[in-house]
């Protein structure tokens, strides 16, 4: 069977979750945090095990226009929910509605609920109530200028949540953020890597992921693994095959500092669950103190901002170290994302470019500082 499915982004992502899409083989259509494409069972565990930049696979169930509790009702009624929700299924619903006459999230949550519930008891002629009392099917309505989707949700905990990350500082960069920052970059595995304000260590970390083509999904676990709409024994298979396209193989050139030794060692705890702790080099260092030969690398750094700020001049002074001794790095590019503004001059440079991005639901601008590029040979 073959569902209308979307992989979830946050604003100003979604372009880079349908290009990892397209990758992949799908037809893609990108909207406001959304990329849409089709697929069957097979489709829905390879996404959710190799998307490194969404949040979530749906299906989307249904979408119709309603502006009465009665449409809502009956139109949601009228779709064929038991060829996904078995008679035990759980299925929490949960809403939101914008710009729609339909205002009232608890009212239509509890009309979906009970429209579905409508259609499952007569199917399963079931004069009781439904048990609920198996596996999870989270149903989402959704409501925007009377346009109502319904969606079921088919990964559970968010897709940041990669499973190796146990310790952590305060407020850590999310991994799909930090594999996005990576995406937007010039790095290819040939290169070197660096973070010279690595926290926990989730930057370098996805970084050796995607160099060393590590499924991110590989170590969790996902709410729609014992539905019974996949054949048994797919998960275990395309898991496995996931397992065996990883490369341990690649040499990369991955190098994480922080200030701090406390994080320096979370940062390899972290590494290590996530089975690249010999791909990646983990050292104490003030960032004033960074120096290095090599060339044409890519730098991306996440410094304190916003409610991670120490104090405001703490900051400003971090920011003026960067542009000190990072500036003369000329093949170097870097990448710095901060919500602060004002960050181009502290840092003593304009950015060849800049991208906003929601980290959460702060915005941020990418400060991004392009290195020369590497002479082609001579023929």
């Amino acid at each position: 069977m073959t569902y209308q499915l979307v992989a979830t982004a946050a604003s100003g992502i979604e372009a880079l979750t349908g290009s990892e899409l397209k990758k992949m083989g799908y037809q893609v259509e990108v909207e406001n945090g959304k990329a849409y494409f089709q697929g069957d069972t097979e489709d829905i565990i390879k996404t959710n095990l190799w998307l490194r930049t969404a949040d979530r696979v749906k299906i989307v169930f249904g979408t119709f226009t309603a502006k009465t509790f009665d449409d809502l009702f009956e139109q949601t009624k009228a779709l064929p929910w038991e060829e996904l929700l078995p008679m035990d299924a759980a299925f929490p619903v949960s809403g939101k509605s914008v710009k729609s006459t339909l205002y009232s999230v608890p009212d239509c949550q509890s009309i979906v609920k009970k429209a579905i519930v409508d259609r499952l008891s007569t199917f399963y002629s079931r004069r009781a109530r439904l048990p609920e009392s198996g596996s999870e099917y989270p149903i989402e309505v959704s409501i925007l200028k009377d346009v109502v989707t319904l969606t079921v949700d088919t990964t559970g905990s968010s897709l940041f949540k990669r499973g190796y990350r146990t310790e952590k500082g305060g407020a850590p960069i999310k991994e799909n953020m930090a594999a996005s920052l990576i995406q937007l970059t010039s790095w290819f595995p040939d290169k070197p890597f660096y973070d010279p304000t690595c926290g926990s260590g989730t930057i370098p970390i996805e970084a050796a992921l995607i160099g060393l083509n590590i499924a991110p999904g590989i170590q969790r676990s996902f709410i729609s693994e014992d539905w019974n709409i996949f054949p048994e024994g797919q998960w275990k298979k395309l898991r496995d095959e996931a397992k065996l396209s990883a490369n341990f193989d690649v040499e990369l050139d991955i190098m994480g500092t922080d200030i701090d030794q406390n994080m320096i060692e979370i940062a390899k705890e972290n590494a290590a669950r996530a089975g690249v702790e010999d791909f990646i080099t983990f050292k104490q260092l003030a960032l004033k103190d960074f120096k290095t030969d090599k060339e044409y690398g890519v730098m991306v750094s996440n410094p304190p901002y916003g409610e991670r700020m120490e104090n405001e001049e703490y900051v400003e002074n971090l920011y003026k170290q960067m542009g000190e001794v990072f500036r003369p790095l000329e093949t170097w590019s870097k990448y710095i994302i901060t919500s602060d503004l004002d960050f181009e001059d502290f840092y003593g440079q304009w950015a060849t470019k800049k991208r906003k991005l929601y980290n959460g639901r702060l915005r941020t601008d990418y400060f991004q500082f392009w290195g020369k590029r590497r002479p082609r040979p001579k023929k």
